[in-house]
Parts: structure tokens; sequence; C-alpha cells
């Protein structure tokens, strides 16, 4: 009984993180980018548990019951769901969402390389005075307006990244190690041979380093390659190292993600929610106008680690389920490679 239990509540406990997260990236931009009341409100508008009471207008009311229960139902059919895959084991969702972050991951990375291009040749073409015989005096005022290049530039190239994630599985985020190379390398070349330099040309290596640094976090995770600051850990036998592992995931690594999450997002003027709201853009002129998708950056960070964290978290607790009838056992990165061939 016990042996059964353990593994439904952890893969019921993990499908409640990674629904939960994704429903409240919905419900972010319902709130404050298509002015619903949200889940929070309609409960400041009852001043249920205490709060104080904010009232919704009339109007709105129904909207905010209608997400709740959509978001009721849609956490329950997650949880009903684990129910009805009892034969599944943990380490085939395991598997499951260390792919589901590895394609966030690439998505990132496509939507970083084509907005990094297209956006740093419509600066280079704006600052030289080529953009108008291009593509006329209208649009080249336009694509002035960080609104209408993000609108009508960038989020199609995101739509795009999101195909291209799903068609090409083996594109490594490694290459933007590279592109932030290859952009230093032209600069120092323009600078000091032609005595040539504009901001766009630092804005793309600022915005493929900072990607970079913050997309390879989930994939230093699977292969063991955050620093360990341990004096203990590494002496330990399997199991005691699943079970710290188990324990900092869910109290340290989880929390955290949500932490940065709800404190970037938690209002319209928190630090994710606020770039991206207005577009926000560098003041220095004839820029990238890309300022604002790297405070996106932070809610690829923190979605891509918490489901890898939950990834992790289901390893181990196969580990303790096991109570050590196998010698022989995977490794947390045996078993992601072994899925990837």
């Amino acid at each position: 009984m016990t042996r059964t239990y353990i593994p439904l509540t952890a893969r019921a406990f993990a499908y409640l993180m990674v629904s939960g997260v994704f429903l409240y990236l919905i419900n972010n931009y319902l709130v404050y980018w298509q002015d619903m009341p949200g889940s929070y409100h309609l409960v400041l508008h009852y001043g249920w548990f205490g709060l104080e009471v904010d009232p919704i207008e009339d109007g709105k009311l129904t909207q905010g019951w209608v997400q709740l229960l959509v978001y009721l139902g849609l956490l329950g059919a997650s949880v009903g769901y684990v129910l009805m895959t009892k034969s599944r084991n943990l380490l085939d969702d395991s598997v499951r969402f260390a792919r589901l972050s590895a394609y966030i991951i690439r998505f990132a990375f496509w939507a970083v390389t084509l907005v990094g291009a297209i956006d740093m040749l419509i600066s280079f073409l704006r600052v030289e005075g080529l953009l108008e015989p291009i593509v006329g005096e209208w649009l080249t005022q336009q694509l002035g307006r960080p609104i209408f290049r993000g609108t009508w530039v960038h989020y199609p190239l995101l739509l795009i990244s999101f195909v291209l994630a799903a068609l090409l599985p083996r594109i490594s985020f490694s290459w933007l190690a590279l592109y932030c190379v290859l952009a230093e390398f032209l600069i120092v070349i323009t600078r000091f041979v032609f005595s040539y330099e504009q901001a766009y040309m630092g804005d793309v290596v600022r915005f493929w380093y900072a990607a970079l640094f913050l997309f390879a976090s989930a994939h230093t995770l699977v292969e063991e390659g955050h620093v360990r600051v341990d004096v203990l850990y590494a002496g330990f036998k399997r199991r005691r190292k699943a079970f710290f592992d188990t324990i900092g995931s869910i109290f340290l690594g989880i929390p955290i993600c949500w932490v940065i999450l709800m404190h970037g997002m938690g209002g319209r003027g928190n630090s994710i929610n606020s770039p991206l709201l207005t577009f926000e853009v560098s003041q220095s002129g004839y820029g990238m106008y890309v300022k604002y998708i790297m405070a996106g950056f932070l809610i690829i960070f923190a979605v891509s680690m918490l489901i890898q964290f939950v990834s992790y978290l289901l390893f181990n607790i196969a580990q303790l389920c096991d109570r050590g009838r196998h010698e022989e056992h995977q490794t947390y990165q045996q078993l992601i490679a072994e899925s990837r061939a």
C-alpha cells in the first residue's frame, strides 16, 4: 500500500507543479494583458481568508468565476490523469518532464537567435539610413516604435521558434556561446580597425550573453554541472543522496523558482511584468529593441528550472522506492541520455 501511495503522491505533486506554473503564466497574461479580473481578485472581491475587500465591477465578476473554475478544473484534471495512469512509473514521468524542459530551452534558443539577428539587422539599416529605401518612410517610422516592432516583428518570430523547437530537437543552446564570441569579435574588428561602433552591437552581445547563462541552467542541472559546496554528500550512498536531493528539490529548488515568478509577475509594475507590458527598450539611440525580452529570460529560467527540478525529484523518489534492491542502477544523467538516443 505504501509503495503505491508514495509514487502516486509524487506524480500528483509533479503534475500539479507543472500545470500550476503554466496556469500562473496564463492567468498573468489574462489579468495584465487582457484586463481580466483573475482568481486572486475574485478572492479579494468576497474578502475570503480575511483579506481586505476589493470589489470587482459587475461586468467582470463572471469572468473571474470562469477563470477560477477553469483553473481548478485543469488542476483537478492533472490529478485525475495521475489516478488514471497508475501503471506509469516515476522514471517515465521524469523523462517526460526533462523533455518538456528541453523543449522550452530549444524554443528560447531559436527565439533569441531569430529575434537577435533580425532586430540587429533592422537597427543597422536604421542607423545607416538604408531602411527607408527598402521598406518605405511609413514602415521605417513604425519600426522605430518599440510596440510596433515587438508586435509585428518579435512576436511572429517567437511563433516560428515554437515550430523550429519541435522540428529540430538536436539543436544545442551552446551555439549561443559561439554567437557571443562572434559578436564580440565583430565589435573588436570594427572598433579598432574601422573605427566604427554602434549601440546595437553591444546590445546583441548582452542579449545573447544573458540568454546563454539563464537558458543553460536547466541543462547544467541535468549534467550535475552546478557547483556543489559539500563536505559529506560526495561520500553518501545512492539512497542517502537521493533523500537529500529530494529534500533539496522540494524545499529549495522548486520554491525558489516560484519566488522568482511571483516576485517578478505579482503585479503590473513588478520587475518582469513592467518591461514586458511597456515594451521597454534601452535609452541608447538606434540600439536594439530587445530589453523587454531580456526580462522574459527570467520566466524561461524559472519555468525550465522548475520543470527540471520536478523531473529530478521524481527520479530521486524512484531511487528511494527502489530500497537498494539493485546494485547496478542508472544515474540521472544516464537516464536522460538514453531517452535522447
